[in-house]
């Protein structure tokens, strides 16, 4: 804030001179008492001045309230923005209107593919927009040393950019092994991070006892990564704050409620991880785990400041997280706590949406150097041919809400080669394709529990090395879906009886699209139902979402890159048979 601008905020709150705005007859939502109270909400050059006395002068423009609750912009503390498959501008399109004026992005999904160019193109797309983007430089770029991507970030390239006043630190350490261990690569680009004093973002699913304190004492300040209330509880022991996330494949809100309660709430905050387009159109964004939270019987007040201010105090933006004085005007309106559903949307001073209409007008960028990225070599249905040893083998055991996928065993048959063939079980074939570097490498395993039939789906949305990976029950259509997939530079395909269903391209590095989000929105839940109805996938499964995760090894307990079988726990490749 420049000086003048402070002085004539002084001003404003003193009663000297005219506001910019009033916001009048308003419920304050006092999130430091943890309150409501009623008045009028004094605004000037983008800040909050105070709230006023009779004795004001009249502000150059009123906003009659109506006796309707005025909060802080919610904050949304964890998100990939690249998983909604929209580009930064119809992303802001998208949640602004629920109510979300911050969020902390790390945009690790197109930095492992497209490197520094991904993570500039994230930063300058964000720049003119409604949204307030902040971004983590990412750590894992590759997530492990298993796999394939796009790109290496070592501490020399996290050094290059993590000093610009809109990246806040270090991106979540996935690899939570090497750090626990000490790994010497990872404590360079802690080092970076730290040097600087700037954040480090966590990631440690299900570890405890003395890992965890070796994780806690690398200066990780947060974890998104919690499943269950003694989880939570065991990682806000060691000073961990704790992202309650509720994405369109991971939903733990409701899981992780019952571990909150007035002594630790205020080290608890919401996130989204990943949520796609249809999800947010359909279910909206922060103001979602709001609204589940209190559901399950959270106090209103209390999720509110889960949305708002310990977001803000976790990741050091002072000026922003409540309705006070000197603090950035980011406020919603909305009439009812109980069921809580964003009429109004201000960011800094300006009214940006209403009524569910996104108001601002955004600047788009090119996407001109993370365009396409597609490079397969080498690919054909004979590298499907799953070579078995034996007929008991290793499965992945989907999970249908969360990222994590249980090590499974199965008796399946073999042909007269020793190859793998489709029984009766509910097993179909996976396998990720490298598109990269047109190394040829591609691992094919066995999945489990995911229902389809009578075809193959593909996407170069995989996280987080973003690979091609395709299911199927038969090589050729997984072979015309991969095909089609490099044919359009990225996307979705699916695929019956050896012809293109339907299919969506992603031009932005495989992973985004720069259409309108309505139309994304559409889209998905069109491909969706196509995949459900047309390709039986479980109706409690989404056909996508689960699916990204299935190529991520930093996640327990079995998973597949593109140089084959992974099981998280031991951290190294497996052979499929047992």
């Amino acid at each position: 804030m420049e000086k003048r601008t402070l002085k004539r905020l002084i001003d404003v709150a003193a009663g000297r001179i005219p506001a910019d705005l009033c916001l009048k007859n308003c419920k304050v939502v006092d999130v430091y008492n943890r309150q409501v109270f009623s008045g009028d909400i004094y605004i000037a050059g983008g800040f909050i001045a105070g709230f006023g006395d009779d004795t004001f002068v009249d502000a150059l423009a009123t906003y009659d309230v109506k006796g309707k609750y005025i909060a802080p912009g919610f904050i949304d503390s964890h998100v990939h923005i690249e998983s909604s498959h929209l580009s930064p501008a119809e992303f802001s399109r998208k949640v602004v209107p629920h109510g979300v004026t911050t969020v902390i992005a790390d945009p690790h999904e197109i930095c492992n593919v497209c490197g520094l160019d991904g993570f500039d193109y994230m930063l300058n797309a964000s720049e003119n927009i409604a949204l307030q983007v902040f971004l983590q430089l990412p750590s894992c770029v590759p997530a492990t040393p298993f796999e394939n991507a796009g790109a290496i970030l070592g501490a020399k390239e996290i050094g290059e950019r993590i000093a610009n006043e809109r990246v806040l630190g270090l991106g979540e350490l996935m690899n939570f092994v090497g750090t626990s261990n000490g790994d010497n690569d990872i404590l360079d680009k802690i080092m970076v991070a730290r040097k600087i004093n700037k954040i480090i973002d966590g990631h440690c699913p299900g570890l405890t006892g003395p890992l965890l304190d070796a994780y806690g004492a690398s200066g990780v300040a947060n974890d998104h990564e919690c499943t269950t209330a003694e989880e939570l509880r065991d990682k806000l022991r060691r000073g961990i704050y704790v992202l309650v996330r509720q994405g369109t494949g991971c939903q733990d809100v409701l899981n992780l409620v019952p571990g909150i309660d007035e002594k630790n709430y205020r080290f608890c905050l919401f996130c989204t991880d990943d949520r796609q387009a249809w999800s947010l159109e359909k279910e909206g964004s922060i103001d979602n785990n709001y609204r589940l939270a209190v559901s399950a019987g959270m106090d209103p007040l209390m999720a509110i400041c889960m949305s708002t201010i310990n977001a803000a105090e976790c990741f050091g933006l002072r000026d922003r997280g409540a309705v006070a004085p000197g603090k950035r005007a980011d406020l919603i309106m909305f009439d009812d706590l109980n069921n809580l559903k964003v009429e109004s949307t201000w960011i800094g001073g300006r009214l940006v949406a209403k009524e569910g209409a996104y108001l601002a007008k955004d600047k788009k960028v090119k996407p001109v150097a993370v365009e396409g990225k597609m490079n397969v070599n080498n690919f054909s249905e004979e590298r499907l041919r799953l070579h078995l040893k034996s007929e008991r083998v290793r499965t992945i055991r989907m999970h249908p809400i969360a990222a994590v996928t249980m090590a499974g065993e199965a008796h399946v048959k073999r042909d007269a080669d020793s190859c793998w063939v489709r029984d009766n079980q509910d097993i179909v074939k996976i396998a990720v394709v490298e598109r990269h570097k047109g190394t040829g490498n591609v691992g094919v395993g066995l999945l489990e529990n995911y229902g389809l039939k009578g075809g193959a789906l593909a996407m170069s949305i995989a996280h987080d090395s973003h690979n091609i990976i395709t299911v199927g029950d038969n090589d050729r259509d997984m072979v015309v879906a991969v095909n089609k997939l490099v044919e359009i530079g990225g996307g979705i395909t699916i695929v019956k009886d050896g012809k293109v269903l339907d299919y969506m391209e992603h031009e932005i590095a495989g992973l985004m699209t720069d259409k309108p989000g309505e139309y994304v929105a559409e889209r998905l839940y069109e491909l969706v139902t196509l995949a459900r109805t047309k390709l039986n996938i479980h109706k409690d499964i989404n056909p996508f979402m689960p699916l990204c995760f299935i190529a991520l090894p930093v996640i327990p307990e079995l998973k597949i890159t593109d140089m084959g079988l992974f099981d998280v726990n031991q951290f190294c490749h497996v052979d499929i048979c047992l």
